[in-house]
C-alpha cells in the first residue's frame, strides 16, 4: 500500500506499477494539445506555441498554394513563349522582408518574456530542495519534512534548489510547462506559482538509465498549508518501526528495488531476510541485520551473484551519512516484515510513549481511538476506557516487535 494512496483516490490517480500516475498522464484533460494548466506560466506558454503553430502554418500554406499555382500558370507548354521576368520589385521585398520581421521580432520578445520570468526566483518564495538518483526524487522542505512527492501549496511561490547524486536528470511537469535539468556537481534552480489545487505528473525527461521510465512521481498541489503539512509530516514514534521502514524504501530505494519479487536495476527484497544469498565471488552470506547494514553503507563490498563482479562498482550508490542507525534499522524491520508481516503489529497502530514517572511499558493503541475515549492527558496512560484491560507490547500473534524496545530507549 503506498503511503499517499488516500490522497491519490480522492484526486482519482490510479497506481500503475507501484507508482502514482495522474489521469492527465495517460489522457489529456485539458485542451487537445496540452494537459491542463495549472501554474502562472502554463497560459503564456501555451498562448506562444499555438501563435507559431498557426504563423507557421499560415506561411506554409500561402507558400505552398502560391508555388502550386504558378507551376501551373508558368508550365511548359508547346508553342507558349516564356514571359519576361521581373527583376525588381521594391514593394513586394519591402513586404516579404519587413513583415517576417517583425513577427519573428514579436516571437522574441514573447520568448524571452516567458523565459526571464520562469528563471527570475520569486521575493518571498519557499525553498525546496531537490534530490534526484537512479531512480527516485526525494523533497526536502523547509521545515524538515521529506517526502517521495512533491507537495507544494496554491498560489504560492515556491523555488526548487535541484541536485543529483549520480547522471544527468531532467524533472518534468507538463501540467506547468515546467522542464529543468538537474546536473551532477551544480546545483540548478526552477521556479513556478501553482494556480490550481490537484496532482500532476512529475517525471525525469532525460534518459538516465535502464530505470528511467519509472522515475516519475507525482506533484501535489494543496489548498493551504494545513492541509499540505498533514500529508508530509512524519513523526517515527507514532509508527511502527516496519511502517517507518517502508516510508524510507519508498523514499530512497522503490526505484531499483522491488517488493514484488520483480528484479529490477537491483534484487527484489520481499524474500531476502534470513536466506543465503551467493554472491559473485562464489561464496555466500546469511541475510541478516549486519549484511543488509553493510549493503546499504558499502554496497561495492559485496556483490550479489548476477549484479556485478566482484572488485567493481556496485550501481547502488552509499548511503553512508544520508542514513542514520535508526533509520537503517527501521529498513530491517521493513525487510523482515515484508518476509513475515505476522510478526509485527499492523499499520495502524501507534507507539505510545512510558508514562512521564518512568513507570509502565510502551504500549500500542489503535491509531484512530473512539470519539468518546477522553484525552490520554486526562487518565494513566495505563488505563483504557469502558474497563478494558491494557494492551500489551504484543503483536495479535503474541510476539513482540523488537523495534518498540529500541523506541523505549529512544524515548
Amino acid at each position: 500500500m503506498n503511503l499517499l494512496t488516500p490522497l491519490l483516490a480522492q484526486n482519482n490517480i490510479q497506481d500503475v506499477d507501484g507508482i502514482p500516475t495522474p489521469e492527465s498522464s495517460i489522457e489529456h484533460v485539458g485542451s487537445y494539445w496540452f494537459p491542463e494548466q495549472a501554474s502562472t506560466f502554463a497560459g503564456d506558454i501555451d498562448f506562444l506555441y499555438m501563435a507559431i503553430l498557426w504563423i507557421s502554418t499560415l506561411f506554409f500554406v500561402v507558400i505552398i498554394g502560391v508555388m502550386v499555382y504558378f507551376m501551373f500558370k508558368y508550365r511548359r507548354r508547346e508553342g507558349v513563349g516564356s514571359e519576361p521576368s521581373s527583376s525588381h520589385n521594391t514593394a513586394l521585398e519591402i513586404f516579404w522582408s519587413v513583415i517576417p520581421s517583425i513577427i519573428l521580432v514579436w516571437i522574441f520578445y514573447a520568448g524571452a518574456k516567458g523565459f526571464f520570468e520562469m528563471r527570475v526566483p520569486f521575493d518571498d518564495a519557499e525553498e525546496i530542495y531537490v534530490t534526484a538518483n537512479q531512480f527516485n526524487w526525494k523533497f526536502v522542505y523547509p521545515d524538515g519534512d521529506v517526502s517521495k512527492e512533491l507537495h507544494i501549496v496554491v498560489n504560492r511561490p515556491v523555488k526548487l534548489v535541484m541536485q543529483s547524486d549520480d547522471v544527468l536528470h531532467a524533472m518534468f511537469i507538463p501540467a506547468f510547462r515546467q522542464k529543468n535539468d538537474i546536473v551532477p556537481g551544480r546545483y540548478t534552480y526552477a521556479y513556478m506559482r501553482p494556480t490550481k489545487v490537484g496532482a500532476y505528473r512529475l517525471a525525469c525527461a532525460e534518459y538516465c538509465g535502464e530505470g528511467h521510465s519509472r522515475m516519475r512521481t507525482v506533484c501535489v498541489v494543496h489548498k493551504d498549508e494545513a492541509d499540505r503539512k498533514n500529508t508530509t509530516q512524519w513523526e517515527n514514534e507514532k509508527h511502527p518501526g516496519w511502517v517507518n521502514g517502508e516510508r524510507l524504501f519508498q523514499i530512497n530505494c522503490s526505484g531499483c528495488h522491488s517488493i514484488d519479487g520483480t528484479v529490477k536495476t537491483g534484487p527484489a527484497i520481499n524474500t531476502i531476510w534470513g536466506t543465503d544469498e551467493r554472491l559473485s565471488n562464489g561464496s555466500t552470506v546469511k541475510v541478516d541485520e549486519n549484511y543488509i547494514r553493510e549493503s546499504i553503507l558499502e554496497p561495492s563490498k559485496t556483490l550479489v551473484e548476477g549484479y556485478g563482479a566482484t572488485g567493481t562498482l556496485s550501481k547502488m550508490p552509499s548511503f553512508q551519512g544520508k542514513l542514520s542507525d535508526a533509520e537503517i534499522g527501521y529498513l530491517i524491520d521493513y525487510i523482515r516484515y515484508l518476509k513475515d508481516p505476522s510478526k509485527f503489529p499492523d499499520r495502524d497502530t501507534l507507539v505510545q510513549p512510558p508514562a512521564a514517572d518512568g513507570t509502565g511499558a510502551t504500549s500500542t493503541v489503535p491509531a484512530d481511538p473512539p470519539a468518546d475515549t477522553k484525552p490520554a492527558d486526562s487518565q494513566p496512560a495505563e488505563n483504557t476506557t469502558d474497563g478494558d484491560p491494557p494492551q500489551d507490547d504484543q503483536a495479535s500473534d503474541g510476539s513482540t516487535d523488537p523495534k518498540t524496545d529500541n523506541q523505549d530507549q529512544e524515548n
